[in-house]
């Protein structure tokens, strides 16, 4: 058998952080919308394990940890796992957490679902808090460290802009660059609070979005990239028209919760 995922990347429309807690983890307050650019991962029974992706990652990353956690809990014969990935690292897209979540998925489809709900979201969250929106997909508010989650229903298909900078933006150097700022967590808003700590030109590609028409424009998690939404395609793709002579841009649709979380089999004969 042979399992095929797509692994959809994120943003989020509203981010609030709160103080670091007791444990030294920061309450966030979020709203995660899935978006059509994909990482493909591709999954397979074999006589040994083995990973291999397009780009090169550590010998331990979130697949990997994905599949040994998945393997404490119940027997889980040797994978080959292909990852194709088109979604930028440390860019706020969650495209690691994607296809973490995506391995699970696929797992549990190869299995035959050995592993519960309950089992599953605990493996997401040992993984990564934005992990588990990855299991839920299409719109959700986040609450807790992001794994707390409430599915909103689907709303209307928006186009999204993507401005890649080309910089990565470290997540737990943010925090700590926040961790200076004195503030409350909010309720949405439709403001990012990890803005104030953005490289410069992150807030320069969020303004020139909003002068070619974005109805919101924020950064993408704690960065870095940009995105501004657009009510009709074709607004969007002269949006982008506009920025790509400097950076990397996509347009991609919002995702449904099903177009979230395709998945395709092939058996063999």
């Amino acid at each position: 058998m042979t399992v095929r995922v797509r692994c959809p990347a994120k943003i989020n429309r509203f981010l609030a952080v709160g103080p670091a807690d007791e444990h030294g983890y920061h309450p966030i307050r979020t709203r995660f919308q899935a978006v059509g650019l994909f990482d493909d991962l591709v999954m397979s029974s074999a006589a040994t394990g083995m990973f291999e992706s397009n780009v090169p990652l550590p010998a331990e990353n979130t697949v990997t940890r994905a599949i040994r956690l998945f393997s404490e809990l119940v027997h889980t014969p040797p994978v080959k796992v292909g990852l194709t990935k088109r979604i930028p690292t440390q860019a706020g897209l969650g495209g690691g957490s994607s296809n973490a979540a995506g391995t699970l998925r696929a797992l549990q489809t190869l299995t035959g679902g050995l592993v519960s709900d309950h089992g599953l979201w605990e493996i997401a969250t040992a993984i990564g808090a934005d992990v588990p929106f990855f299991l839920v997909g299409g719109e959700a508010m986040g609450e807790g460290y992001g794994e707390r989650l409430t599915p909103l229903s689907d709303g209307p298909e928006a186009w999204i802009v993507l401005v890649h900078l080309g910089v990565g933006v470290s997540t737990p150097e943010a925090y700590r660059a926040l961790d200076a700022w004195s503030r409350a967590l909010r309720d949405d808003d439709g403001t990012n609070d990890f803005e104030v700590v953005a490289p410069t030109e992150c807030l320069t590609a969020k303004a020139m979005l909003v002068e070619h028409g974005a109805t919101q424009a924020l950064l993408c998690g704690s960065g870095s990239s940009v995105f501004g939404a657009f009510p009709e395609q074709a607004d969007a793709r002269r949006a982008a028209e506009g920025l790509a002579d400097r950076w990397r841009v996509d347009v991609v649709p919002t995702l449904t919760r099903v177009e979230s979380l395709q998945i395709e089999v092939e058996r063999g004969l």
